[in-house]
Parts: structure tokens; C-alpha cells; sequence
């Protein structure tokens, strides 16, 4: 799960570095503009996954980012909600007579939820992916719109600054949740409940001197 995890951070994030010479000058011309191009780093493109690309390869890998950007959103969210102990009241499976609050957070819980609610999950993921977090009536103005004419929140009120600045926040947002909870799925995986693992790794004091 993990190296799924890292390869999808990989394929996000690949569309914004300092571009190098020579392939990547092309690159830097055709995208250097678009947004989420921003200091420090400028364009992020360590991998040349940009060299020579279309704007509809652009757009593809910006529909992945953001994209992977709100599902980790989400999982940090739930991550820290889980982590503080709320769960909801009753039961999760009767047969099993398991209780929600029996469900321990992160990725323990797959451990312990019986297979009918993983199935349930899928399912819920498959028809959001399929039927409704996409453009469905054509009506997207930018990469990432999933609006469908029905969820507005203000949006056709804002101007066009604005929106730019709303969207920037939210592509920062999602890549550094995406950090997020890849660094949390790796601090449940080490050996050590130790909250300093940088320093305990280090073999540094665990301590702010």
C-alpha cells in the first residue's frame, strides 16, 4: 500500500519543478504559467514526466493530482478524527458483534472490519468514481470541476482572482496532505510508538534541546 501511496505521489507531483536544460526548456515554456507553478520551487518536474508533453498530458496529470489531493485531504482528516477516539454509536457488523467503537484507527482497522463493509466501501468508491466525481454534463471550467451544475457554494459570485487564489489553496492543500498521511501510513508501519521517530532514527535526543 505504501509503494502505491508513493508512486501516486510520484505521478502528481511531477508536474511542478525547476526545470532542467536542454528537454525540459520546452516543458517550462509551454506550462510554466499554469497554476500551482509557484515559489519556491517554480516548476516542479524532476522526473521530465513534462518533456515535450501536450497540455492534454498536462491536464491529465493535473486531474490526478487533485484528485489524489481531496482523498488525502479526506484520509487526514479521518486519520485524525479516528485517532482521537469518535467513532459512531452501535455496531458495525451485528453477526460479528462489532462495535464501531471497537475499530481501531488507521490501518489496523482493515484488520478487524469484516469483509461485507470492505465490499460496501468499494462500492461507494466505484460509483463516485464512475457516475459522480467527474464532469458529467460538460459544464467543467477548469481541470478538476466536478461542480455539474448542482454544487455551487458561491462560486459564480467570486471574481476571477479570486478563484485562482481558491483553487491554488486547494492543490497546496491536497499535496501536502498527500505528505500527510503517507508519512502516517509510515509511522504505523515502524517498530516505535515513539511521537520523536525523526530523532529516534537519528539517534538524536528526543527534545526540543
Amino acid at each position: 500500500m505504501k509503494s502505491a501511496i508513493a508512486a501516486s505521489l510520484i505521478a502528481s507531483a511531477a508536474a511542478f519543478a525547476p526545470a532542467s536544460k536542454g528537454a525540459a526548456k520546452t516543458a517550462l515554456n509551454a506550462f510554466e504559467s499554469e497554476l500551482g507553478v509557484q515559489p519556491p520551487l517554480g516548476f516542479f518536474d524532476p522526473l521530465g514526466m513534462l518533456d515535450d508533453a501536450s497540455q492534454e498530458r498536462f491536464d491529465r496529470l493535473r486531474f490526478v493530482e487533485l484528485k489524489h489531493g481531496r482523498i488525502s485531504q479526506l484520509a487526514c482528516l479521518g486519520h485524525i478524527v479516528t485517532s482521537a477516539g469518535l467513532r459512531l454509536p452501535g455496531n458495525i457488523s451485528n453477526e460479528e458483534g462489532l462495535a464501531f467503537a471497537d475499530v481501531p484507527a488507521g490501518l489496523k482497522a482493515l484488520s478487524v472490519m469484516p469483509g461485507s463493509g470492505l465490499l460496501q466501501i468499494i462500492i461507494f468508491i466505484g460509483i463516485l468514481e464512475t457516475a459522480v466525481m467527474k464532469d458529467v454534463t460538460g459544464e467543467a471550467e477548469f481541470v478538476g470541476d466536478f461542480r455539474n451544475g448542482f454544487i455551487d457554494f458561491g462560486w459564480d459570485t467570486f471574481d476571477e482572482e479570486t478563484k485562482i487564489q481558491k483553487r491554488a489553496i486547494e492543490l497546496n492543500n491536497g499535496r501536502a496532505a498527500q505528505m500527510g498521511i503517507l508519512a502516517l501510513m509510515v509511522h504505523e508501519c515502524l517498530d516505535s510508538n515513539d511521537p520523536y521517530v525523526i530523532n529516534s532514527l537519528l539517534h538524536l535526543p528526543a527534545g526540543p534541546f
